[in-house]
């Protein structure tokens, strides 16, 4: 009996710790991916219809941070401009004039003259 269960422990152990291999006949799949340069430009836009500092400047300074393609934004109350740095193969300066067109329901704030500049800001 002694033996028997011997054997039959040794036999569990051989087949329990076999060489498992991994099965090859797994899907290989490929995954492409283009990376394409980030195309920076910056412009310069004057804002009608901010009254105030906190309420307004910084409201659409804040917003436009948050758009897809804008990397820096900032608005200066005192001169009614916004200065912003956007990837051009995400978005035109149009699209960011519409964006500030649109913040509060599209009544308060009018993007007006666009200017670019020559110097990317960051």
């Amino acid at each position: 009996m002694k033996k028997l269960f011997t054997l039959l422990l040794l036999t569990f152990f051989i087949l329990a710790c076999g060489d498992k291999k991994p099965s090859t006949n797994k899907e290989k799949t490929s995954i492409k991916t283009e990376r394409v340069a980030v195309n920076l430009k910056s412009v310069a836009i004057d804002i009608e219809g901010m009254t105030c500092e906190i309420g307004c400047a910084r409201t659409i300074q804040s917003k436009l941070s948050k758009v897809d393609g804008v990397t820096y934004s900032k608005v200066n109350f005192d001169s009614k401009k916004g200065i912003f740095t956007y990837d051009a193969n995400k978005l035109n300066k149009n699209d960011i004039a519409k964006k500030i067109d649109k913040i509060a329901g599209g009544d308060l704030y009018k993007a007006t003259k666009m200017t670019e500049i020559d110097t990317v800001i960051k």
